[in-house]
């Protein structure tokens, strides 16, 4: 069936797959295989939600209602760039994810609301995510896990679950970045909290940087840890340098 997300035309239909040992592909001509680019976010969006109905329009209506969330007035940072970004960072730890299709829901609802100095963002994107997936006829036990991992990225604790620490890292992997990146990053969120001051605004930053920096360890699990930890500290530090600076001027 033809699933169309807004402007993206995206094919799938049920099928049997077969599958090559991994030993065996490319063996058979001897020619290197080519590298194929991952899949864009509607269409992994597509094959996700394909496999939980066979309703073309309710997917195409889910799809077109994450889109439209993450590209609304006043988003700069919590946009589908960040859920992108953060896909290309889980697809990196795959085999190490129990859940694929309850962390890849979660990861496209879990900014679905976003309203800046907001504190019930998560549980309203939890509850909407429910909402949808019910319509789909999804498992209790997998709505429940879903709203779990969304409400945890809002303290990135240590979870027993090592799913949610997963997703809790990657959604802070846009801190780890290269200085250069993650100013980029600090400015598109400046620009979300347009609405307050620059010392109301700076001093609410520097807090949450320094809880993040109070942590044992930002992310919990070795991939994340080893590729970030360093890097995410290191800005840290220069934001709230940064931060102190102008608010001493």
């Amino acid at each position: 069936m033809l699933l169309r997300l807004g402007n993206n035309s995206v094919h799938f239909q049920p099928r049997t797959l077969t599958t090559t040992p991994p030993a065996q592909r490319g063996r058979t001509t001897g020619i290197a295989m080519p590298d194929i680019p991952p899949p864009s976010l509607a269409q992994e969006f597509a094959a996700l939600i394909g496999k939980h109905t066979g309703d073309a329009r309710v997917g195409e209506r889910l799809w077109r209602e994450i889109r439209d969330a993450y590209s609304a007035h006043g988003r700069h940072y919590h946009t589908l760039a960040h859920i992108e970004q953060m896909l290309s960072e889980l697809r990196q730890v795959r085999h190490m994810i129990r859940d694929w299709d309850c962390l890849l829901f979660a990861l496209y609802y879990h900014d679905i609301v976003y309203v800046p100095a907001h504190d019930q963002n998560e549980a309203q994107s939890a509850a909407i995510a429910a909402a949808r997936l019910g319509e789909i006829g999804f498992s209790p036990a997998g709505v429940e896990k879903i709203q779990c991992l969304i409400l945890a990225t809002r303290k990135h604790a240590p979870s027993e679950d090592e799913d949610t620490n997963f997703l809790t890292d990657a959604d802070l992997s846009g801190l780890g970045q290269s200085r250069k990146i993650h100013h980029d990053c600090a400015t598109r969120i400046r620009r979300e909290y347009v609405m307050f001051s620059t010392p109301v605004y700076n001093a609410g930053r520097v807090r949450v940087l320094q809880s993040f920096l109070a942590m044992p360890a930002i992310f919990k699990m070795r991939h994340f840890h080893e590729k970030f930890e360093s890097q995410v500290r290191q800005n840290l530090n220069e934001e709230i340098a940064l931060l102190s600076v102008a608010q001493s001027a």
